[in-house]
């Protein structure tokens, strides 16, 4: 018997390159996303986040879970650069993972030049 439309939570498996920005979403791995992203360790991931939401630490949770595999987070906070909020900073710096804020665009460039590198990068990219 045929099933209903099954939603599942939007990941990707694995390390990409981003091709592409802007229009509310992001082009990788020869797809297309819609929103916001974290592109971690383990693949890329649906972020709901929309630029001006605050950077809460319950929003960065997927990333702390993945702390023993990433160096620096990359954090694209829209059009604007916004600086992170101390208890975030002092969480992520707990889990010995450097942190550095940045507008969306220059976020994508730095995530792709680390990617490149083989650096233990992670990005949690707010769409523009």
């Amino acid at each position: 018997m045929a099933k209903g439309i099954e939603m599942r939570e939007a990941h990707f498996p694995g390390r990409a390159p981003i091709d592409a920005y802007g229009n509310g979403g992001f082009r990788f791995a020869d797809m297309s996303h819609r929103g916001s992203v974290l592109m971690l360790p383990s693949g890329v991931y649906a972020w709901d986040m929309v630029e001006g939401d605050p950077l809460v630490i319950a929003k960065f949770q997927r990333i702390l879970q993945e702390a023993h595999e990433i160096e620096v987070l990359l954090v694209g906070t829209g059009r604007e650069i916004r600086p992170l909020p101390a208890d975030l900073k002092a969480v992520l710096k707990a889990a010995n993972i450097s942190s550095d804020p940045m507008n969306t665009g220059a976020a994508v460039r730095t995530y792709n030049v680390m990617l490149a590198e083989s650096r233990a990068v992670a990005a949690a990219l707010i769409a523009v």
